[in-house]
């Protein structure tokens, strides 16, 4: 189910593109093509702010309409690593409250190659009530990024809501609060700074991704967590979520597939066995199944595979937030990785029928004898939508391994746990 258009109308988008050059359209901002992958012109309203205007040439009326922010060069400025355009950045929620538009609960800001999914951002935020005081976000993927800055603090790029009260609040006292942080870095920890005045924390919701890696993003979108995925962010520094495309671009556009059919369960995992042939499964729907010889458990599945580094290069797995899992320097030990190559609706059975192809790459190395690999080509996932299923508490869907009449292929069902049905060895 997707949020009704009522309910995307409920939230003010604001997209930030840090500069223009007056010759430069936004036609030819390579970043607007992650905009026009999610932004939906005749169900959403909001903005991109750009300090300079520019010509929208060929694109107008399938991106959001563009606002001119205020000059902010009174303010103090005294970082020497960063740039005062962050002062104009941490203004822009307030400068979006006095446009006085209806009917607005929540303000949405997020950078220009900051992809939404918004069905599951309208899903998170109805758990809230608009009429309170909410700074809704998440923190960075880097421990040291988050020491450096704040673990209180909402990561712009990952995106964060303001609900409207508080944004109303923010705007009486914001430019007071600007001119007494002249050495913070960049807009968040100004926007953070400001909300600690306040007195409001930062609600984390997991589901909003800074992405403060580098490498293959593959380990934390496999082992998404238990909440619906929101962001994602730094499309342009990690590498493609599908490698068999060529561009990230490409590879966003893929994703969006299944999440038209189910965006409630995109990226979430459901892990399972299969006894006889002794396989661990893991399937991350709509992007990606993992089937690793032996049994690992869940406790270990559920951990991102280290297939990325640290923001801060020179860290090692202590410099995440987060557990991670090591890849075996033995490749016959690592799963064989199966990526969504296409997804349909099959409206015979009410399921959505999700197909996953071997990625060739990540078996080539092992010198194993065939018969002690993991003889199969394709997975093909079925699963009935379910809309409602962050209404619930939150659980993992189970999966169920189905007998396959075609060799080297694999049949699996997700859905619900049944009662007394669980991930067992």
């Amino acid at each position: 189910m997707k949020g009704t258009k009522k309910d995307s109308e409920n939230l003010l988008w604001t997209a930030i593109i840090d500069s223009a050059p007056p010759t430069r359209t936004l036609s030819k901002i390579l970043r607007k093509n992650y905009i026009k992958l999610w932004w939906k012109p005749n169900e959403m309203r909001g903005f991109v702010w750009l300090d300079k205007p520019v010509n929208t040439g060929s694109d107008e009326g399938l991106l959001p309409p563009v606002k001119i922010s205020s000059d902010t060069s009174r303010f103090p400025y005294t970082n020497r690593q960063g740039d005062r355009s962050a002062i104009r950045i941490s203004r822009i929620v307030s400068e979006a409250f006095k446009l006085g538009l209806k009917d607005v609960r929540w303000f949405v800001m997020g950078d220009d190659d900051t992809f939404f999914v918004a069905d599951n951002l309208v899903r998170v935020l109805s758990k809230y009530d608009h009429n309170q005081f909410y700074y809704i976000g998440s923190v960075s993927e880097s421990h040291l990024q988050n020491i450096y800055f704040s673990y209180g603090m909402a990561y712009g790029g990952g995106g964060f809501a303001i609900s409207y009260p508080l944004a109303k609040a923010l705007v009486d006292m914001q430019d007071s609060c600007i001119e007494r942080y002249p050495e913070l870095y960049g807009s968040d920890d100004r926007m953070q700074a400001c909300m600690a005045e306040l007195g409001v924390p930062l609600t984390k919701e997991a589901g909003f991704h800074q992405f403060d890696v580098y490498g293959n993003p593959f380990g934390l979108l496999a082992a998404h967590p238990v909440t619906p995925l929101v962001t994602m962010h730094h499309l342009d520094v990690i590498e493609p979520i599908f490698p068999m495309v060529s561009t990230q671009v490409e590879a966003v556009e893929h994703l969006t597939m299944p999440m038209e059919l189910d965006s409630a369960a995109l990226m979430q995992q459901s892990i399972c066995y299969n006894k006889e042939k002794n396989w661990t499964v893991s399937i991350s729907w709509g992007y990606a199944v993992q089937i690793q010889k032996g049994t690992i458990t869940p406790k270990e599945m559920e951990r991102p595979l280290s297939t990325f580094i640290n923001w801060y290069k020179k860290a090692d797995y202590t410099g995440f937030p987060f557990n991670t899992r090591p890849i075996s320097r033995n490749p016959c030990n690592n799963p064989l990785i199966f990526y969504m190559d296409k997804a349909r609706y099959d409206s015979s059975t009410n399921k959505t029928v999700s197909e996953y192809v071997l990625h060739e790459v990540s078996h080539r190395l092992c010198r194993w004898k065939r018969t002690e690999k993991v003889d199969v080509d394709r997975v093909e996932v079925y699963k009935r939508p379910d809309p409602h299923m962050w209404n619930k508490s939150p659980r993992r869907n189970c999966c169920r391994i189905l007998p396959a009449e075609q060799s080297r292929s694999m049949l699996v069902d997700v859905g619900p746990c049944s009662e007394g049905e669980y991930s067992g060895l």
